[in-house]
Order: C-alpha cells, then structure tokens, then sequence
C-alpha cells in the first residue's frame, strides 16, 4: 500500500482532511507559510525566459539547484498571457525563503506546462540525490494538473490537483494558489509535470532527503489529545 502525505499551505486559514482509498492514504492540512525550516530551495530566477525544448536548464538559489528539461510547449516565463498561463498568487508570506517574494501576483521567474492533450510530461525535474520530500507553489489548480513522482523511471507516486483541494477550478487569485508540501512513499529523483490543457504553473520549489514533519497534523493531534485528557480529569472529578 502507497503512503505519502500533503500538506497543503497557504495564507488565508488553516484547515485538515484525511482522505484515504485502498491504494493511498492522505494526510491534507492547511497552514500559514510555505516551505518548512531546513529544506532546499530553488526560485528558478537565474532561468532566461522561453522554451529551450529538450535542452536542459539548470536552475538554482537561493540554497538549492536542480535541472530542467522542458518538453511540449513548456515555458520559463514572467507575468501572464490570457488563456496560456498565469502568475502564482503569493499570500499568507509563503514566498518567505525565496528571495524578494511579497505576497500577491508572483513577479518573478516561474514554470508553465502548456498543453499536452496525449498526457505526456511537460515539465521534467531532475535531482542529483533520491529525496523523500517536495514542495512547491501551485498556482491556479487544475484537476488536469499532475505530478509524477520517479525513482529513475520506476513510478514512486502521483499527486493530481483533485487530490490537493476539493475545488480545482483555475482560481487565479488569492484561493487558487498553494504552497504543496508532500512527503512521498518512497525516494524520487525526478518530478514530471503534466498538463493536458493550459496551464500547470509553479515556482519555489523545495527538496529534501528526508521526509518533513506534518506540524498541522501534529498540532491538530496535540489539541485533541489535550482536550480528551481534560474530558477525562473532569470525569475523575
């Protein structure tokens, strides 16, 4: 059985659902920030804007580096373009460890998928380590976004829009976009982005060896575990 978790932040209010199917078991919380303390992170802000197809970029800062491979109709790119993509929309300050990021539309560098109507990646991230943890900016989740988790070319994991938020619907504004945390069942070194219509669009991404505490799911456990132990103290009473 896959196991992995997805801690979903973002700068509005916190919120937790567990959702689990015989092939997966979920943990989705909600909190203020992005990225936890202690991981690597990688702004793509030396990247040039444009295509580069099948040429392999590699992307760096501010504590963290990776390569890119762009396939399909993919693009490094600023701003938007009406009906191709969008910019991410910071809030709650989970920009914060990615450079000059206050919160609104995202002003810097960042990924966009494109199309592919075949389903095939368009976006390939590549490590140089096998990780257990990722995180990124998701800007305007769709259901027809999907991440592909590969330990070399054997599937690790999948993680879709639909998996991530109860309403995917290409918000572009302050609700469509979150920080995505998520600890997968079992080492990756590459992330394939997948769209098959306009668009996938992400930035400030965030790798780790090893997997991150789920602190919205432990303060949430905590509480309720203090809440009991008081129930049962009155009942001593």
């Amino acid at each position: 059985m896959k196991r992995f978790a997805i801690v979903v932040s973002f700068g509005i209010a916190s919120v937790g659902l567990m959702w689990a199917t015989s092939a997966s078991a979920l943990t989705i919380t909600g909190s203020v920030g992005g990225a936890p303390n202690g991981v690597n992170r990688v702004n793509f802000d030396n990247l040039t804007l444009g295509d580069y197809l099948n040429s392999p970029q590699t992307a760096t800062g501010p504590n963290g580096s990776l390569t890119v491979e762009l396939l399909q109709d993919a693009q490094i790119v600023q701003g938007s373009l009406s009906g191709k993509y969008a910019a991410p929309y910071l809030s709650g300050g989970n920009g914060t460890g990615f450079g000059t990021q206050p919160d609104g539309p995202d002003t810097t560098t960042y990924l966009t998928s494109g199309k592919d109507g075949g389903g095939d990646s368009t976006i390939s991230l590549k490590f140089d380590a096998y990780l257990l943890y990722f995180g990124l900016l998701w800007g305007s989740i769709d259901d027809y976004n999907t991440l592909e988790f590969y330990s070399d070319n054997t599937l690790v994991d999948t993680v879709t829009g639909s998996m991530v938020t109860a309403s995917p619907n290409s918000d572009q504004g302050v609700n469509g976009t979150l920080y995505v945390n998520i600890n997968t069942s079992g080492a990756f070194n590459r992330v394939d982005v997948i769209s098959t219509q306009y668009a996938f669009e992400f930035d400030n991404v965030a790798y780790s060896a090893t997997a991150v505490p789920d602190g919205g799911l432990t303060a949430m456990l905590l509480g309720i575990g203090m809440l009991a132990l008081g129930a049962v103290r009155r009942m001593v009473k």
